[in-house]
């Protein structure tokens, strides 16, 4: 899977080019190290770059001084143009890691970070939107789902919650890969809705699918950070959340609660949830946990019928238990 970003670091390469001839055989060590992978340089301290090159740190400072920049520092500067998304959350890291802190401060910064960006999220939310969504989600004769990387979980997550509320809902994001997923898509049409989730960094995979989708003529549905998104433009409806953390690219648990709003939503709007909830309690009855005795049957007057059933057996033992203490 690869990003959005285009090709990095086009100045230091053409810099690099320009002073090829010149370059001592250490220098040009150091320029073949930055060509195959600017995007780890650009995330890496002047000592970790000659540590990983096999030079001094004065020769990764002179090596940038002959690119004619002032430092290392300016060098890594134009570097990051263009990466700045990608390499955020690893400067965020290292700054937060150059910062003494206990677990149990790491433990309350990470969970006031969750509730501020679901707080964030609630308040800029479009309800307008909001209602677009779970229309278009109610109306859809089939859902496909995507998300790759760690969206991959919450496409899950998603799938996993419209699944009891909609026909045919569909998960893209599996073991056989983007192409399949491609291939699946060429079933989609009109009628039915491509639901993705991006977040920075944002991966091209989840892009190019919601490209296809709207090719057949699907409904595109967002679920991503903001309208800058490579994701925002491909889309009918989008629904942005705040991710914003200190010590991981993104903050998943704000993307959670809002599908986790978005699912409830669906749910309520459903043709008879209370209906559909019976069926899926008798579904999964055998896998639950002391309902065994649950009696077979359809809708949540089962669980009724289930209530009552044990509080008659419970009754009538009590009722045993008083006529052998009589005797």
């Amino acid at each position: 899977m690869s990003t959005t970003v285009d090709t990095p670091g086009t100045t230091v390469a053409q810099r690099i080019a320009q002073a090829l001839p010149r370059l001592t055989r250490s220098h040009r060590q150091v320029a073949d190290y930055v060509l195959e992978h600017p995007l780890q340089v650009a995330t890496l301290p002047i000592d970790e770059l000659a540590a990983a090159v096999g030079v001094s740190v004065a020769t990764a400072n002179r090596f940038a001084r002959a690119l004619d920049f002032d430092g290392y520092a300016t060098f890594r500067a134009e570097l990051v143009r263009g990466f700045e998304s990608l390499v955020a959350p690893v400067e965020r890291l290292r700054g937060n890691l150059e910062r003494p802190s206990t677990v149990a401060e790491v433990f309350a910064t990470a969970l006031d970070e969750s509730r501020r960006n679901i707080d964030a999220t609630r308040q800029t939310l479009d309800y307008a939107a909001c209602e677009a969504a779970v229309e278009r989600i109610g109306k859809a004769r089939s859902i496909y789902i995507a998300g790759f990387g760690a969206s991959a979980w919450l496409a899950g997550l998603l799938q996993h919650g419209l699944d009891g509320s909609c026909n045919d809902v569909r998960l893209l994001s599996g073991v056989s890969g983007v192409t399949h997923a491609a291939r699946t898509l060429m079933h989609a049409g009109p009628q039915d809705l491509f639901i993705g989730l991006t977040f920075p960094r944002y991966l091209t995979d989840t892009v190019a699918l919601s490209q296809i989708a709207r090719g057949q003529g699907c409904a595109v549905l967002a679920l991503t950070d903001r309208p800058s998104s490579p994701l925002a433009p491909l889309a009918d409806v989008a629904l942005y959340c705040q991710t914003e953390t200190s010590y991981r690219p993104n903050c998943e648990t704000s993307v959670l609660a809002l599908i986790e709003a978005l699912t409830s939503a669906v749910a309520l709007r459903a043709p008879d949830p209370v209906q559909s909830a019976g069926r899926i309690l008798q579904a999964v009855r055998p896998w639950l946990h002391g309902a065994n005795g649950l009696p077979r049957g359809t809708g949540m007057n089962t669980v009724a019928r289930f209530d009552d059933t044990t509080e008659a057996a419970a009754l009538n033992g009590a009722g045993q238990n008083k006529k052998k203490a009589s005797r």
